[in-house]
């Protein structure tokens, strides 16, 4: 498998023939040009993991692919398949199944909004969106989520280490002033077995 990290939560996932694109948003860069994609998902409606104007240009770009989104999402785009926990989806030569269904806690003054957390290719690689959900099969690469104002550094540590992937990528790292230093705590404190392994934005990289 294949992966590109576009910057925070987008990453582009090449899995034989199939290429599937994760949360393409506000914050990510360079996804707007690709092409051959068969599918698009979404996690869930926050701007940093869906651009509203960037994305019909995509689609219109990918006239095959499927654009799959979570419950909160979808009144606002159109054509889409929406996607619940529980839920399996055949995409290209692979599978996608749809765990989690929150996003995790904010504040409780703010209203928590669904949130699909994707396992593709029977545990290839999990993105969970903007939660700490820890799906019920081996995981081998684990998107991690660096930082964020639901999460602390301790939260995403005990989150890959209930994960246990064989590679945990860090993404979501937009919102720090210095990703490194949370890659630094993932090397510390990582479980036995797992490389924690930065990605270049935007260049391909075989996991």
């Amino acid at each position: 498998m294949k992966l590109v990290h576009f910057s925070h939560a987008c990453v582009l996932l090449e899995s034989g023939s199939t290429r599937i694109l994760i949360d393409p948003g506000t914050f990510s860069s360079g996804f707007e040009d690709l092409e051959d994609l068969d599918a698009v998902l979404v996690t869930h409606q926050h701007f940093d993991h869906i651009d509203a104007e960037r994305l019909p240009a995509l689609l219109k770009a990918n006239p095959r692919a499927q654009l799959i989104v979570d419950e909160g999402t979808a009144p606002s785009v159109e054509n889409a398949t929406v996607a619940r926990p529980g839920d399996t989806f055949k995409i290209g030569d692979t599978t996608v199944r749809v765990v989690g269904g929150q996003h995790a806690v904010i504040h409780e003054d703010i209203p928590i909004v669904p949130n699909a957390a994707y396992v593709v290719g029977d545990g290839a690689f999990y993105h969970p969106g903007d939660s700490l959900f820890v799906p019920d099969e081996d995981i081998d690469v684990l998107g991690l989520p660096a930082g964020a104002p639901w999460l602390r550094t301790g939260e995403a540590v005990d989150f890959m280490r209930a994960v246990k992937p064989r590679v945990a990528v860090p993404i979501h790292e937009k919102t720090l002033a210095s990703p490194q230093m949370a890659v630094r705590f993932f090397e510390m404190l990582k479980p036995e077995g797992t490389e924690v392994r930065l990605l270049v934005p935007g260049e391909e990289t075989a996991v």
